[in-house]
């Protein structure tokens, strides 16, 4: 008797709970429909525009519950769906499409007049930077005739179309000169930019002014540049050896760094990359991490690009591009370290437009009109400070 009561309690309880669970999916499935808002008129977007799938709504009963971002990274129709309660704050599932589409001509860096030494033994379609922010391989093609071992000027055009026909054309000159015979034997005094100028300058309560160095300013004093006002260096740690090449240290880091600590000075490194794909910069960045360890590293560890005449053979888009350089920046950023991404102005703003890392600017002015954010100013390559010989790079870091 007892266990025949036993299994009636049990199947009493198991009916309760199947009970409740239908209730539950009852009132908390969701059901896909589209009738509790509207959608905005224009659904085509561009190639990595960064959206969620509000901006698509127009008006909407309820509320959005999930409005997650909307995957731009690839061209065509994409299918979004969304969770949404509606005006009886039902569960519903909506669903919609958008196109994305690449509207961006590519980039071709390029003046008016380009110059070359007769003879030269260059691709001019190789050598001037051809770029999109899309395709990995657009058509790049000079239209005109030339000839770089015969002197004089060639006027041509430079036309690059990429996979949705956008097309860049740009007319120039191509100066093909004879090298100068001039041996008049007097040289010119270089305008030099002292260190003293600058601190009188540009300091102010909210920043530093310091120098960044390589081998290529030889022994330094750093007690000296200490002295001479400086409070910190961004020293370079080594560069890569060409696209695919190895990595080499800078002969004069560990000297540098060394000196630079035992001084004072706030330290800082950069790593000279020519690396084309996300993997290259992730092997660099952990190459960089594994020499820079041992020290005391106080300021950001930079990314510096600039092998813009290889980019052509390095089937990267302009996206890709500023992948590579996050991804060298986000390994770092990983183990504690602050970093930055090096570049002048006008790559900054044109093939850098997708990075969002903290930026050391590049720009040769007593005034930047750069308009965004940046941490660090480089703002001559010709600074004089006692400690150092040659000329050297000076810059301003803001607190």
């Amino acid at each position: 008797m007892r266990r025949k009561q036993a299994l009636i309690i049990i199947t009493v309880i198991l009916f309760i709970a199947l009970f409740m669970a239908l209730i539950f999916y009852f009132n908390n499935r969701v059901v896909d429909d589209n009738s509790g808002f509207t959608l905005k008129d224009n659904l085509t977007v561009k190639v990595y525009d960064e959206l969620r799938v509000s901006d698509f709504i127009d008006t909407i009963e309820g509320k959005i519950i999930t409005n997650d971002k909307v995957d731009t990274s690839s061209l065509g129709n994409k299918e979004i769906t969304f969770i949404y309660f509606n005006k009886n704050d039902k569960k519903r599932r909506g669903k919609f499409k958008v196109k994305v589409v690449d509207t961006e001509k590519p980039l071709v860096w390029l003046s008016s007049s380009y110059n070359i030494r007769v003879n030269s033994d260059v691709d001019l379609e190789k050598t001037i930077m051809c770029a999109d922010n899309y395709d990995a391989n657009p058509s790049c093609k000079i239209v005109g005739e030339y000839d770089v071992n015969t002197t004089g000027s060639y006027k041509l055009s430079y036309v690059a179309k990429d996979s949705s026909n956008n097309e860049e054309v740009i007319d120039f000159t191509l100066n093909v000169y004879e090298p100068s015979n001039d041996s008049s034997g007097v040289d010119e005094v270089p305008v030099t930019t002292s260190f003293n100028e600058v601190l009188s300058n540009y300091k102010k309560s909210n920043n530093e002014i310091g120098i960044d160095v390589s081998k290529w300013q030889g022994k330094i004093d750093f007690k000296k540049v200490k002295n001479a006002g400086a409070s910190f260096v961004m020293i370079r740690l080594g560069s890569q050896s060409g696209v695919g090449g190895n990595y080499v240290i800078d002969s004069y880091f560990e000297e540098n760094i060394k000196g630079a600590k035992a001084s004072g000075l706030k330290v800082g490194v950069y790593f000279y990359s020519y690396a084309d794909s996300v993997k290259e910069a992730r092997k660099q960045a952990k190459w960089v991490l594994g020499k820079i360890k041992k020290y005391q590293i106080d300021l950001p560890v930079a990314f510096d690009w600039e092998c813009y005449n290889s980019f052509n053979g390095m089937e990267l888009s302009l996206f890709g591009l500023n992948e590579v350089a996050d991804e060298f920046l986000k390994t770092v950023k990983k183990e504690g370290y602050g970093t930055m991404l090096y570049g002048s102005k006008n790559y900054l703003n044109s093939v850098w437009k997708y990075n969002d890392n903290d930026v050391w600017l590049a720009h040769y002015t007593k005034e930047t009109d750069y308009d965004k954010d940046y941490v660090m100013w480089q703002l001559c390559q010709n600074g004089k400070i006692d400690g150092i010989d040659t000329m050297v790079d000076i810059n301003v870091l803001y607190n």
